[in-house]
C-alpha cells in the first residue's frame, strides 16, 4: 500500500510540472491585448480614441467623409498595444508589438529588466 501512495504522489508531482511547463511557454507565445486606435486623435489626458478593429486591418485606411452618414473615416488607424482603457480611450501603450510582447515568466526569451 506505501508504494501505491509513493507511486502517485510521483505521478502527480510530474503531470502537476508538466502542466506548470505547458502553461509557461504558451504564455510566451501569446498575443498581447491590442485596441485600434486612431493615431490622429491624441488627447493629453484621454490618449488614443479607440475605433472599430476594420480600421486596423492593411488596405483599409482612407480619408475623406462618408457621403452617405457624413462622419469623418479614420485616417491613420493602427494597433495599440498593452494600453490602460477607459471610456473608448487608450493610453500609456504602446504601437510597437515586439515590445508589449510579455518578457516576464520562466522560459520566456529577454526576461526581466536591465540591471545597473
Amino acid at each position: 500500500m506505501a508504494e501505491t501512495r509513493r507511486r502517485l504522489r510521483s505521478s502527480t508531482v510530474v503531470l502537476g510540472g508538466m502542466g506548470v511547463l505547458a502553461a509557461a511557454l504558451s504564455a510566451c507565445g501569446s498575443d498581447p491585448d491590442r485596441r485600434c486606435v486612431d493615431r490622429d486623435s491624441y488627447d493629453y489626458i484621454n490618449g488614443y480614441k479607440i475605433v472599430a478593429d476594420k480600421n486596423c486591418k492593411p488596405g483599409t485606411s482612407s480619408a475623406g467623409k462618408n457621403r452617405k452618414t457624413g462622419k469623418t473615416k479614420v485616417t491613420d488607424a493602427d494597433w495599440y498595444y498593452d494600453a490602460d482603457v477607459s471610456g473608448g480611450w487608450a493610453d500609456d501603450g504602446t504601437f510597437s508589438r515586439s515590445e508589449a510582447v510579455d518578457r516576464g515568466g520562466f522560459g520566456c526569451s529577454g526576461s526581466g529588466s536591465g540591471g545597473g
